[in-house]
């Protein structure tokens, strides 16, 4: 490609962030708990990511899972973190706040772009289930937000390329468009091709063992869903380095 496509890559850990950064990464957004789509990390993830890897980091800003219209507690909770996540060396904020009808909430999400002070913010996902993107987006460059994470109002990238494209058309330089999930390295081409963007977000992760459960593999400790506990996922480096292959040919 004769231009440069800035590669993102969700992480959910500070051996994600290592990883991602070996195999070309040119962002990181940092969160804890992806399994939930991203939550807040905790502030030693951060500073020792920020001692280890030179890459930027984004960190999510995420109280819990299931929705984003949060409880004033929620906000505070919300609105501390990301005092903190800065105030320790991230290079961004990202989040997301809805009202319950699924419209942007301008007051939280002006609150926390003001705690940015010039330093990137995000509005996550929560773009991806507004009743009027083009209203949303709208907002957000109101409110000085720097760039939007969207799958296209979809479940896959891939079944949105159209409407990325018209988001980018859209937004018309006035507010990023970083096209995410489902973006893969048989895609990432296609994707880039045929909306336009000029950076994606992706997730890839391999499979560890960690034998330490082995004399007891009747014990379980994620509640009802049992996930296996003889193994962890870490960034595939080798994806990485492939898709970043794949974004400079």
């Amino acid at each position: 490609m004769s231009r440069h496509i800035l590669l993102e890559i969700c992480c959910g850990s500070a051996d994600d962030v290592i990883e991602a950064e070996r195999g070309g990464a040119d962002r990181v957004e940092l969160n804890s708990n992806l399994f939930q789509g991203g939550l807040t990390p905790t502030l030693g993830t951060l500073r020792t990511v920020k001692r280890r890897a030179r890459v930027p980091v984004m960190c999510m800003v995420r109280p819990r899972a299931g929705g984003f219209c949060y409880t004033d507690t929620e906000f505070e909770v919300a609105r501390e973190d990301a005092r903190l996540l800065l105030e320790n060396g991230a290079d961004g904020l990202v989040f997301g706040f809805l009202h319950s009808d699924g419209t942007v909430d301008e007051g939280r999400t002006r609150a926390l772009a003001d705690l940015c002070k010039g330093r990137p913010c995000v509005f996550h996902r929560a773009i991806d289930v507004v009743p009027d993107w083009k209203r949303a987006l709208d907002q957000l460059i109101g409110l000085g937000v720097t760039r939007v994470l969207t799958s296209g109002q979809q479940s896959d990238v891939f079944f949105a390329l159209g409407t990325i494209k018209e988001m980018i058309d859209y937004a018309a330089g006035r507010i990023e468009i970083l096209p995410g999930a489902g973006v893969t390295l048989r895609n990432v081409g296609r994707v880039v091709a045929s909306t336009g963007c000029d950076q994606v977000h992706l997730a890839r992760h391999k499979t560890l063992p960690d034998l330490s459960v082995s004399n007891n593999r009747s014990i379980y400790y994620g509640g009802a869903l049992y996930p296996p506990e003889d193994r962890f996922d870490v960034t595939d480096t080798d994806y990485v380095a492939a898709v970043r292959g794949e974004l400079d040919r």
